[in-house]
């Protein structure tokens, strides 16, 4: 019997499995920035701090665009390190929703008659197990997101009948929606290249801004420590974000319309009736691209959160392109351009 001369080939024989080598043997860490942001913090156990453990009610939806997590943050196709003090992912306005679009939306467990349900529709389409490449689809109505609806008539029906779901509202008849893709590339382990292509489905063109958001966890307002991180603007397309362990990291976003800013904050005001600790706080991108606040960010050009804005109208069948880099600054060595792909 002859033998074969074929070998057979492992991941390991392949780049991607150099890397996973290197990061096992830390040679480098290709591991250290992933998708290891969550679609939805409110509601978890992780941060209810009440003292009967009803974590639905302490810290539900309504809370969630202004009040500060603790313990971990939530986003749209967001990634961090592994330490999760330096977050990205997508912020979405289609210019009909009551709220920016920056985390999944579902119902609690009390209010679904099945229990529990994210009522949006998102997929993880790809990714290697180093995550040097990711991708992520998100689907948005053009149309006014159903919150009170999608709450209302899953709290009239019992466990006897189906859930109602997003589509059953109609918000995507005739295909109006947008596809947001967003792909990750390492050209090294902290060094991402960023694309995000919205293609809008619907038969009309249609307007939608993005806003690709950089913010760290709020990890200096619990008393064990207090070294605040900070986000300042680079030129007037890039970003750089300073962190007493991480370094300095730039985000480069060409293109963009303006650079926002404003503070990880609670907005006590809002929701305690209490007074604000800053002027600038986490809602307020909310407030200026919503509610046409412009008073809510901080001019200054500065805060521990930022966003690149985008305003665009894509037409019918057509795709909008957006190219950003995130990378870390090695002594200013670095390039902070964003390269093509």
């Amino acid at each position: 019997m002859k033998s074969s001369s074929k070998q057979t080939r492992t991941i390991y024989d392949t780049r991607e499995g150099a890397r996973l080598a290197a990061n096992r043997e830390r040679e480098k860490p290709w591991a250290v920035w992933g998708p290891y942001v969550a679609e939805r913090a409110w509601g978890t156990v992780r941060e209810d701090y009440s003292a009967d453990g009803q974590a639905w009610e302490f810290f539900p939806h309504e809370h969630a665009r202004s009040r500060t997590y603790r313990w971990n943050e939530d986003g749209l196709g967001g990634i961090c390190d592994y330490h999760q003090y330096l977050c990205f992912a997508l912020s979405l306005w289609n210019g009909r929703d009551p709220f920016l679009k920056e985390r999944m939306f579902g119902l609690a467990g009390p209010e679904g008659n099945h229990g529990e349900d994210v009522k949006e529709y998102y997929f993880y389409l790809d990714s290697t197990p180093t995550h040097s490449y990711m991708r992520y689809l998100y689907k948005y109505p053009q149309a006014e997101f159903p919150y009170e609806r999608l709450v209302a008539e899953n709290r009239r029906r019992d466990k006897s009948q189906p859930e109602f779901e997003l589509v059953d509202t109609g918000v995507f008849d005739e295909s109006r929606y947008f596809d947001v893709l967003v792909e990750y590339a390492k050209v090294e382990a902290d060094d991402l290249l960023i694309r995000i292509s919205v293609s809008n489905r619907g038969p009309e063109a249609a307007s939608i801004e993005v806003l690709p958001t950089l913010w760290f966890r709020n990890t200096w307002s619990w008393g064990r420590d207090d070294r605040r991180p900070s986000i300042r603007a680079h030129g007037s397309d890039g970003l750089i974000a300073t962190h007493w362990q991480l370094g300095e990291y730039a985000l480069a976003c060409p293109g963009a319309d303006e650079l926002l800013f404003t503070e990880n904050e609670t907005n006590t005001e809002r929701l305690f009736e209490a007074p604000l600790a800053s002027p600038y706080v986490k809602d307020a991108f909310h407030a200026c691209v919503v509610d046409g606040r412009r008073a809510a960010v901080n001019p200054a050009g500065t805060g521990t959160k930022a966003a690149a804005r985008y305003a665009r109208t894509v037409g019918a069948g057509e795709t909008l392109t957006l190219e950003l880099r995130l990378s870390a600054l090695a002594e200013g060595a670095r390039s902070t351009g964003a390269p093509a792909w």
